[in-house]
C-alpha cells in the first residue's frame, strides 16, 4: 500500500496503520513543523517527507492507495474566531481535496474539528461522503469530538472502555509540573484553580471523570490541571496515553513544549485505528 498523508505531524496515522500491521509500501507525509518531523523520522524512519502540502506535485507520486490527513482546523473550531473558510489555515482543506482529485486513491479519509454546519457541509459536498462524528472518549480519558469523513467501511462505536482520568496517571511526577505555590495558596475550592479565570487552562478536572480536549497549547498548564496532593498539569506521557500514542513516542530529544503542541495537533490513535480496521476487511 502507497499512503500520503498531508499536514501528517507526528505521523499518528502512521502509528495506526503500523498497529493494524496494515503493510506500506511507502509512506509519504507532507508537514513542515521540524519538531514534528523529528520525531516521526525516530519513530519511522522510512518516512519519505515531502514538505509544503501546496508544493506536492501530484505527477511525482506513484499510485496512491491511501489519503489521508487533518487539515488544520483553528478556522473552523468553537474554541477560535471561526472564520471558516476565511482562515488561511482552514483553506489548506483545498489543497486537500486538489490532490484527492488527482490522486484518486482507492480510500482517503479527512479528520477536523466540530464546526459550524455550513462549514460542514462544504466540506461533505467536495469530499462527498457524509461525516460521521466520533469522540475520543469512547477510547481515552479524553474528551475530544471530532469529526471524520471517509471511504473506509466501518462501524461507527458506540461503547465506552471506561477509561477516566487516574488510569492514565503517572504515580509520581517531576516538581516543575506542579502549579506554583502562590497559585496554589490562592485557591478558594470549587473547579477553577485561579478564581480570577474560568476557562479550560484554570480548570481542575476530577479523577474519575474525562479529561478536557489536548490543544495546541505549547505548554500544559493551556490543558487544565489535575488534583494531586497539590495540584499540577499533565506531563507529556499523560498526554501520549490520551491521545493512545504509545508511551515515549514523542520523547525523541525535544522539549515538553513541542511533545505538548504535537499531541495537542494529532489524533487520537485508537479511534483512527479502529477505522482504519475496515482496510483489512
Amino acid at each position: 500500500m502507497n499512503v500520503l498523508s498531508l499536514f501528517d505531524g507526528m505521523s499518528c496515522g502512521q502509528i495506526a496503520l503500523d498497529q493494524l500491521n496494515i503493510p506500506v509500501e511507502n509512506y509519504y507525509a507532507a508537514e513542515i513543523d521540524k519538531y514534528a518531523i523529528k520525531v516521526t523520522q525516530a519513530n519511522f524512519p522510512g518516512t519519505v517527507q515531502l514538505g509544503d502540502v501546496t508544493a506536492i506535485d501530484p505527477d511525482s507520486l506513484p499510485d496512491i492507495d491511501l489519503l489521508i490527513g487533518g487539515s488544520p482546523c483553528q478556522g473552523f473550531s468553537f474554541a477560535g474566531k471561526q472564520l471558516n473558510f476565511d482562515d488561511p489555515r482552514s483553506k489548506l482543506f483545498w489543497e486537500y481535496v486538489r490532490l484527492l482529485k488527482a490522486l484518486k486513491p482507492t480510500y482517503f479519509l479527512l479528520e477536523n474539528v466540530k464546526m459550524k454546519k455550513e462549514s460542514m457541509d462544504v466540506i461533505t459536498e467536495a469530499l462527498g461522503v457524509e461525516p460521521v462524528a466520533i469522540n475520543s472518549r469512547l477510547f481515552s480519558a479524553q474528551n475530544r469530538p471530532r469529526i471524520y469523513w471517509t471511504n473506509i467501511p466501518f462501524d461507527v462505536p458506540t461503547e465506552d472502555k471506561g477509561i477516566v482520568l487516574r488510569d492514565i496517571l503517572e504515580p509520581t511526577v517531576e516538581e516543575k509540573y506542579y502549579a506554583g505555590k502562590k497559585l496554589r495558596e490562592s485557591y478558594m475550592g470549587g473547579n477553577q484553580l485561579n478564581p480570577k479565570y474560568k476557562s479550560q487552562c484554570n480548570t481542575i478536572y476530577p479523577t474519575d471523570g474525562k479529561f478536557a480536549t489536548l490543544c495546541a497549547g505549547t505548554h500544559g498548564y493551556s490543558f487544565g490541571y489535575v488534583p494531586a496532593p497539590t495540584y499540577r498539569k499533565l506531563t507529556p506521557t499523560e498526554c501520549e496515553r490520551l491521545q493512545t500514542v504509545p508511551e515515549g513516542y514523542t520523547d525523541k530529544g525535544i522539549s515538553d513544549t513541542q511533545r505538548y503542541k504535537m499531541l495537542g495537533n494529532g489524533w487520537t490513535v485508537d479511534v483512527v485505528s479502529h477505522i482504519m480496521k475496515g482496510l483489512t476487511q
